[in-house]
């Protein structure tokens, strides 16, 4: 084909995939339950050639998908099943820190770099990258903005979106929009970084990113503690928050059956609280000052939790190994349900005063469709994220003849009564194609006409991540639209 030999004279033969065995990794999400062909798959080393890649693709009309760590849980970065293949733009190549500025409390950073390197250069510096997840030893600073991730520290720090101060975009067209800028105060138009972040890749590639750096922490008391329902969560929460201000660092919730899968599907986690059976809260503090003064604080407010009958139990970490220990246990929650079972992962946010009310009516409203049907709950209630994830066996999912039809019912469940609340169905993970049709559902027709219009002011020929992110427009005109080529908006 005369696009991929020009992509191959522009790039190299060894970074142009396109048997494949070698696309197998990138034309699947990890896990396992989106598929589709692409044309190839590149490997650009620079900016520059991302902008070269996409100016062939838009003279040949070829979609381009940009594929960040592929972590996603919304099938936001893996090939459309219908429509034309797409030629995937791997930045994995590109992971050159540019610049790191301590007096500024900035880092430069290309979108190729992994979270976990972003963490470390910046601790090297005596400084802190706040934004922490799971999957943080294998997402990309690219994907990280380009669904703006949230995760653990989003209590304290903000999600991606408050973490990042400019970008380096390749635009559908193939030009290069430079907004590197590294300042807290720019006030000179509209803020096109915002247009991006969160965009999924569906307007432009980030290629670069100035990233907001923070003093590093020089103290971390950690603790896990029991309670016995998610209001008694909230209650330790207020008593933290009213004692310990911007020092409460990650506040995050787990059910049983939750830290009961991690136990048993991922070797090595143990629970730190001898009863199981019960609700679990993981809490961090963080202070740039003395490690004893800060733990002295935590074991504090432990023991007046206890005294209230806040919590049943807790355990404060008295190691750097203990600290790490608790943490695995729940950054290891998305290895352990993909390996149990088939979890309906919903993304829900809501006032952090409404929490325990959404966790209660959803899984009512859930148990309404499948009666019995168990949980698994995560999430991080300092900020109202709550991960409900109605939870089948393999052998249950495979057996439901209308699987696909129950889990929309399921979803709409779930999200129906986390809007009721005056919130969001999704949080931190982004649209991708699994949230489409709650985008119809839920948002307002004027926000999805806006929405539109930008998609079209950006990428007219919708090439960039079809089928992606915004449904089809109901009023779409056949004139307009790029069914002669397979794609679908």
């Amino acid at each position: 084909m005369a696009l991929i030999e020009a992509l191959e004279r522009l790039l190299g033969d060894a970074a142009v995939l396109t048997r494949e065995e070698d696309l197998a990794g990138v034309t699947e999400d990890w896990r396992g339950r989106y598929r589709a062909p692409a044309l190839c798959a590149v490997l650009p080393s620079n900016t520059e050639q991302v902008a070269a890649v996409v100016r062939l693709c838009a003279a040949g009309g070829v979609p381009v998908l940009p594929q960040g760590g592929n972590t996603s849980l919304c099938g936001g970065a893996t090939p459309f099943e219908q429509g034309e293949r797409p030629v995937i733009v791997l930045l994995t190549r590109m992971r050159r820190i540019r610049s790191l500025d301590p007096v500024n409390n900035t880092m430069v950073a290309d979108a190729g770099c992994v979270l976990a390197s972003i963490q470390e250069a910046a601790a090297a510096a005596g400084r802190l990258y706040p934004v922490s997840l799971g999957a943080e030893g294998s997402c990309q600073i690219g994907g990280n903005i380009a669904t703006n991730a949230g995760g653990t520290g989003v209590l304290r720090y903000g999600n991606t979106r408050d973490n990042v101060l400019g970008l380096e975009v390749v635009l559908p067209d193939g030009s290069i929009w430079d907004g590197l800028y590294a300042l807290r105060k720019n006030n000179t138009g509209y803020d096109l970084k915002h247009l991006f972040i969160g965009s999924e890749g569906t307007l432009g590639i980030i290629t670069g990113a100035v990233l907001k750096l923070n003093p590093l922490p020089t103290a971390e008391s950690v603790a896990w503690l029991a309670v016995d329902d998610p209001q008694k969560a909230l209650d330790v929460l207020g008593l933290f928050q009213a004692a310990c201000n911007s020092r409460l660092s990650a506040f995050e919730l787990m059910n049983a059956k939750q830290v009961r899968l991690v136990i048993e599907q991922v070797p090595g986690r143990r629970c730190p609280v001898a009863d199981i059976d019960t609700w679990h809260v993981l809490v961090e503090l963080s202070d740039t000052g003395d490690i004893a003064a800060l733990t002295a604080t935590m074991q504090g407010l432990l023991e007046q939790a206890l005294e209230a009958g806040m919590i049943r139990d807790g355990v404060v970490a008295s190691s750097e190994a203990q600290r790490k220990a608790m943490w695995l246990v729940r950054h290891s929650v998305s290895e352990a349900n993909k390996k149990a079972g088939v979890g309906l992962t919903s993304d829900s946010a809501v006032p952090v005063s409404a929490v325990p009310a959404f966790i209660a009516q959803a899984m009512r409203a859930v148990n309404d469709i499948v009666p019995d049907l168990p949980f698994v709950i995560v999430g991080h209630v300092g900020d109202g994220n709550i991960h409900l994830i109605p939870f089948f066996t393999f052998a249950e999912w495979d057996s439901m003849p209308d699987r696909d039809a129950v889990g929309e019912r399921i979803r709409h469940a779930v999200n129906d009564v986390a809007v009721s609340l005056r919130g969001t169905f999704s949080a931190e993970h982004g649209i991708g194609r699994t949230l489409m049709q709650q985008m119809s559902r839920y948002k307002p027709p004027v926000e999805l006409a806006l929405m539109r219009a930008v998609k079209q002011a950006f990428d007219p020929k919708r090439l960039f991540n079809p089928g992606q992110v915004l449904p089809p427009s109901p009023s779409a005109s056949p004139s307009i639209a790029p069914s002669q080529r397979g794609l679908k908006t």
